[in-house]
């Protein structure tokens, strides 16, 4: 087996605020593999994007962060922040904003925004006119594999000219020109219209997959986790509540709050199921296991103990005292 690429271990993330300290991550466990496309899934609030921003090196001042967090063999908490902003952020691992719109400069066109990326993260070597044309010609290249029509007159325009799809596609343009080996997706087609959703998770599977990349794709619907993902995990109130293989993680879901999630999915002649309760606060968190307040399988044990990660089948693991062995 290949080594892992990325490898998440006891992290936990704690917000300092006026109102207390804010546990939104509490040891959570994650490993991807070269060229895997790895769906974060949960409702509001989990910690699926404070997760992706603890990867990326941008969470606020007021974060403090324990765990390891090892990439490609680096451990990103114990490096030097400006060494791992040169080697490893922004060039081995990109990010496809959920907001491409917010993530552009108004004041200039596509091309200077291109042109100032490929100036700090280019792949290219040298320097002077002659590597700013290859990376040119690399940005139009990548433009036109994102199938945007004119890619050399589009470098010319302004992002308030594209469509959202197409602000969308540059972005995703962008996050490849580096030739990173992990791009980071947060809920990158919440923002767009339903016809154009499959169009750019199809586009980012093939371009990601095709580049050699592995992906971590951030979102809270589950049919997109099934469209894209080789592997989810879901997460609840700040821990990773099950992990497995696509596959086995619709067929055969074990923690309780999965299947809750499955059920609560729209399906011809069924009445909606919704999770009764509310997510916990991260401010007071229930004891033992997160979940247990809305759980139907919940005991005495689930109240009082947190329970560890047990492996029920392979690439499967879930935290859970009383898991759900049978078929859904």
């Amino acid at each position: 087996m290949a080594p892992e690429l990325l490898r998440v271990e006891g992290l936990s993330v704690t917000f300092g605020t006026e109102g207390g300290r804010a546990k939104v991550l509490d040891g959570v466990n994650l490993v991807l593999q070269p060229g895997e496309i790895v769906g974060l899934v949960g409702e509001s609030g989990c910690g699926k994007t404070t997760l992706a921003r603890a990867i990326l090196g941008v969470l606020p001042a007021n974060a403090s962060v324990r765990g390891r967090l090892e990439f490609n063999g680096l451990d990103l908490l114990a490096m030097p922040a400006a060494e791992a902003g040169t080697r490893v952020r922004g060039r081995a691992i990109t990010f496809v904003p959920q907001d491409p719109f917010g993530s552009f400069s108004p004041l200039f066109t596509v091309g200077d925004q291109i042109g100032e990326l490929m100036r700090w993260k280019s792949p290219e070597q040298g320097s002077g006119s002659a590597r700013r044309r290859r990376d040119r010609e690399r940005a139009i290249a990548m433009l036109r594999a994102v199938q945007l029509p004119d890619p050399a007159g589009l470098l010319r325009r302004y992002p308030h000219e594209l469509s959202g799809g197409q602000r969308q596609r540059v972005m995703i343009a962008m996050a490849l020109l580096p030739e990173p080996k992990l791009v980071i997706a947060d809920e990158p087609t919440t923002a767009l219209d339903v016809t154009i959703q499959a169009q750019i998770l199809k586009l980012l599977r093939e371009l990601a997959t095709g580049h050699g990349a592995s992906v971590l794709f951030t979102t809270h619907d589950l049919g997109t986790a099934w469209e894209i993902c080789d592997r989810v995990a879901v997460m609840y109130a700040g821990q990773e509540a099950e992990t497995a293989g696509v596959a086995q993680f619709f067929e055969r879901p074990a923690h309780p709050y999965t299947r809750a999630l499955l059920g609560s999915l729209p399906q011809r002649g069924r009445a909606l199921e919704g999770i009764p309760g509310s997510v916990p606060s991260p401010f007071a968190p229930p004891p033992g296991c997160r979940f247990h307040p809305r759980c139907p399988r919940a005991s005495a044990v689930c109240a009082e103990v947190q329970p560890g990660e047990d492996r029920i089948g392979p690439g499967h693991a879930v935290r859970c005292h009383h898991p759900v062995l049978e078929a859904a």
